[in-house]
């Protein structure tokens, strides 16, 4: 497990912390639920379009919308990892078969995506982990207190669509307009999602060709 210590000095000087049941939790909606704190760290995921058939989407929501009227936030983490498995689990296989056109599985349309993470890097966030899948991204990232989530997910999406349809000649919408995010809760939470996003590709069953996989120099050291 890593040690905390090493992460006093990122992001002006914003010390590392996990999730904090009994402080202030700002909550916002788009599609989805999302928690925030200031200051924490986050397992974000955003997909491309066109990554979910709608068929198997609409069913995703249907049966999401039916078990979540009957456990009502806030959740006990026994709750809380039923539903991820019932829902995020099944949400990542999904995407994990690589539906749609896939465009970030070229090179040059990735490194996009790659600048639009580096260039607020230290100021807005700091990142420990990432992978570029062919139609969806994986992110550990700890925000800076005076940034929310849908602000830096938003100078993301804005800073690649444009770049991306002139790469690819295409036009419309390019990333889904929500995204995924779990606020990290403990040492062992971080290395788990450490893991999940070193495997990804692999379990996926990507060419080294068809992704990036970057991590800090203190996440490598997690076994």
């Amino acid at each position: 497990m890593l040690d905390e210590r090493v992460f006093h000095r990122f992001v002006h000087r914003v010390e590392f912390k996990y999730f904090n049941p009994f402080e202030h939790i700002r909550v916002t909606r788009q599609n989805l639920t999302h928690w925030q704190q200031p200051g924490v760290s986050y397992f974000l995921t955003y997909h491309l379009a066109d990554a979910m058939p709608a068929v198997l989407l609409n069913q995703w929501k249907q049966e999401r919308a039916i078990w979540l009227s009957f456990h009502p936030e806030p959740w006990t983490p026994e709750v809380e990892d039923e539903y991820h498995r019932r829902f995020s689990s099944q949400m990542e296989r999904w995407l994990d078969a690589g539906h749609g056109s896939c465009v970030l599985r070229r090179p040059e349309v990735r490194a996009e995506v790659e600048e639009s993470f580096r260039y607020f890097e230290g100021v807005r966030y700091q990142s420990f982990s990432w992978v570029i899948m062919p139609n969806h991204v994986h992110l550990l990232v700890m925000l800076h207190p005076d940034w929310t989530l849908e602000k830096v997910l938003f100078t993301w999406k804005r800073r690649t669509s444009g770049r991306i349809h002139e790469l690819c000649g295409t036009e419309g919408q390019q990333w889904q307009h929500d995204y995924f995010d779990r606020i990290i809760r403990d040492g062992q939470h971080f290395d788990n999602v450490v893991r999940y996003i070193r495997r990804n590709p692999v379990k996926a069953k990507l060419r080294e060709a068809e992704y990036t996989l970057w991590e800090s120099d203190e996440v490598k050291a997690v076994p």
